[in-house]
């Protein structure tokens, strides 16, 4: 039981502060089973978006084939007609099985991320909590929509210009798994580098950036998010380089409209509360 405030100078009972948590302390038994609770709803999302995505997972392994399928039926004449195979008999079962599980968490990702949020709020300020459902929203929205950016805008980029050492006599032979696997590993880059405004965000509320800091390192993000699309992109084509870097500085300077936002609003309460102590109002 939480002890009682103590009186202000009036005689009044004190109102709690502005940032006082809002469960108080938690004991150590009660932290596991929240952990307990939250991985076991967790593992429900998933488990059943895993399901659904199994069952329609060759449809969804031919969604991920076409940007290749596109670019292969412009080559065909070097090419040949389009093909894929497989190195063991149980390739392709592992390979929808794995089409599943990614798929999956792509769809659980706003479930997941809002279990996260649920076991780390009590931890919290009341206000910080309020962000929650937002968090677990748009961290969902922003890593969906950079796999969907990837897949629609730089796959076939990409597979084009891989594709092009082929002649008629040096021809490609596509296996199912490593297709997937480059693929797949393009497309949580994408989602990841998306993440970017979230994850300044969250670090101007905890403090730890601030606008003017992200601002003066604006110059150096630019250099740097070249050197990250060089680096998780497989192709060494400036344009494909370019279609990743480019997002990332876009969204480096919405993070830095979004601090500036947090910043300007912590100093509006700390104004405010600076006031009331002043006036001696509690």
């Amino acid at each position: 039981m939480a002890e009682p405030l103590p009186p202000t100078p009036t005689g009044a009972p004190a109102s709690p502060p502005e940032h006082e948590l809002d469960h108080g302390r938690m004991p150590f038994f009660s932290h596991l089973r929240e952990l307990r609770d939250r991985v076991r709803s967790a593992s429900v999302y998933f488990g059943v978006a895993f399901i659904g995505c199994f069952y329609f997972s060759k449809q969804i392994y031919r969604w991920l084939q076409v940007p290749l399928f596109e670019v292969w039926a412009r080559q065909e004449q070097t090419l040949g007609p389009p093909n894929m195979v497989f190195s063991s008999v149980t390739e392709p079962f592992w390979v929808y099985m794995s089409v599943a599980l990614w798929a999956g968490i792509f769809v659980a990702s706003p479930f997941i991320f809002f279990q996260l949020w649920r076991f780390v709020a009590p931890g919290l300020y009341k206000r910080e909590r309020r962000v929650g459902v937002v968090f677990a929203l748009f961290s969902g929205v922003f890593f969906v929509s950079g796999a969907l950016f990837c897949y629609h805008m730089v796959l076939e980029r990409l597979y084009e210009f891989l594709l092009g050492y082929a002649t008629a006599e040096l021809r490609p032979m596509l296996v199912m798994k490593d297709y997937l696997d480059l693929t797949r590993n393009m497309m949580l880059a994408f989602g990841g580098v998306f993440e970017l405004p979230l994850l300044i965000y969250f670090l101007a509320l905890a403090n730890l950036v601030t606008p003017r800091g992200l601002w003066r390192f604006n110059r150096w993000f630019v250099v740097l998010a070249f050197v990250v699309g060089a680096i998780l992109t497989p192709s060494p084509d400036v344009v494909s380089q370019i279609m990743m870097a480019v997002p990332m500085i876009l969204l480096y300077n919405l993070s830095i409209i979004a601090a500036h936002f947090v910043y300007r609003g912590k100093k509006r309460r700390e104004a405010e509360e600076l006031a009331r102590e002043a006036s001696g109002n509690p």
